[in-house]
């Protein structure tokens, strides 16, 4: 069934309104995106800023009829929205699968490899991963978790234990029992991501040492290695949690953060760990500690 896509720019104030009255009109979803290019940092808990001119998109049934669409948005906002307002047709597809067709094979460090499903490089030699995302987050592309592959590429992990909190596809679990870790307890709050690690250690016949954990469920067993790829706001919340799993003498590893946020979160971990200088891709940054 092919489907109606609309988009709409408005400024942040009439965004909240444009986007309810979409939904009233029978968009199936609703999107909110940045029509001019400016920064957005990790907004403080329970805030939801909006950009100054926002991109409204509402994706309808391929039914709907465009000139209805059109005359209820502009009687709606007492204004002819013909000018600004946006309509295209999209095909059938699977969309949560559409990203991987650009997904090619990559390489972190000397030997390693991710790859999707059924590619492989040409490269004859390597530690190759591969990889199907599902619905969870992690497939290499992004700085935060090239950052975290690399380091696992170059630092001896045999015979390690080591925990993957917000593990998301499982990527950086699958990739430290493929480096020689002996045992990695993934641990998530999404079903989506608990299922996606499952899946992809056994594609890659690691599934024997992982241990898969809802978040609500963390082991109290001390690990060696301690990775966290995820927000800057709640990896200080984390940092009681994180620091009690790793054992003395043991690393961990934070990625997930924009370089002005490094200090802040360097400061809450320094009362566990001694804070290596940090990593950094771009504008993002991976934080090294070893527990006191």
């Amino acid at each position: 069934m092919p489907w109606l896509q609309l988009h709409l720019t408005t400024d942040k104030t009439r965004a909240p309104l444009l986007e309810l009255l979409l939904e009233n009109l029978g968009a199936l979803s609703v999107t909110l995106g940045d029509a001019a290019d400016e920064a957005l940092l990790e907004p403080a808990p329970g805030e939801l800023p909006l950009w100054q001119r926002t991109r409204v998109t509402g994706l309808f049934d391929g039914a709907t009829d465009p000139d209805w669409l059109r005359g209820e948005i502009s009687r709606a906002l007492h204004t002819d929205s013909a000018l600004e307002l946006q309509l295209e047709e999209l095909p059938e597809r699977q969309w949560e699968r559409t990203w991987l067709d650009d997904f090619q094979p990559m390489r972190f460090g000397e030997s390693l490899w991710i790859c999707p499903d059924g590619q492989r490089p040409e490269a004859s030699e390597g530690i190759f991963i591969d990889l199907d995302p599902g619905l969870a987050f992690g497939s290499g592309t992004h700085p935060t978790t090239a950052l975290c592959l690399r380091w696992l590429a170059r630092h001896p992990l045999a015979g390690i234990t080591a925990m993957d909190f917000g593990c998301g596809s499982g990527i950086l679990a699958v990739a430290a029992l493929r480096l020689g870790a002996a045992r990695v307890v993934a641990v998530d709050h999404d079903p989506q991501a608990l299922e996606a690690t499952r899946a992809n250690a056994n594609k890659n016949g690691v599934l024997g040492g992982l241990q898969v954990l809802h978040s609500t469920a963390t082991p109290e067993s001390k690990q060696d290695l301690v990775i966290a790829n995820i927000l800057a706001g709640t990896l200080i919340e984390l940092e009681p949690l994180l620091a009690s799993r790793t054992r003395n003498g043991g690393r961990i590893i934070l990625s997930g953060l924009l370089l002005p946020q490094v200090a802040e979160v360097s400061k809450v971990y320094k009362s566990h760990f001694d804070i290596r200088p940090p990593e950094v891709e771009g504008d993002w940054a991976l934080i090294e500690g070893v527990k006191r």
